[in-house]
């Protein structure tokens, strides 16, 4: 085999290896230890009183459950969707709930939210 041959064969090896880590880095949320989290392993929750595909939790309630916030350009794909905000700013929803996090949650894994005032809960598939 050439060298020409062997590199080619490198690249394209390195190609299909880095396309599965490229297209899930695409993805706005993972699934760990039977919860949904963002890309930071930060825990997702909804919204009971979110209807319809739109956030009901604005201004201060934002400010305590950060939505989280899809790209500018941000496409839905499969149950992912994204919606508009009151204040115009595109978020992620699943299944047609909008996501959050929570600002009490310090670290990935942390789940402090889950409950909250019965109306909170963590992000399952």
């Amino acid at each position: 085999m050439t060298h020409y041959a062997q590199s080619f064969k490198a690249l394209v090896l390195a190609a299909a290896l880095a396309l599965p880590t490229l297209a899930l880095a695409a993805e706005p949320a993972m699934m760990k230890n039977g919860m949904m989290v963002d890309q930071k392993g930060m825990t997702l929750y909804t919204f009971d009183k979110d209807t319809g595909g739109k956030s009901m939790c604005n201004g201060d309630c934002a400010k305590t459950w950060p939505p989280m916030m899809a790209p500018a350009g941000a496409k839905a794909e499969g149950e992912w969707t994204v919606i508009k905000r009151d204040d115009g700013m595109m978020q992620w929803a699943y299944d047609g709930k909008p996501m959050y996090t929570y600002k009490m949650d310090m670290k990935p894994g942390d789940k402090n939210g889950d409950g909250f005032k019965n109306m909170w809960h963590m992000a399952k598939h």
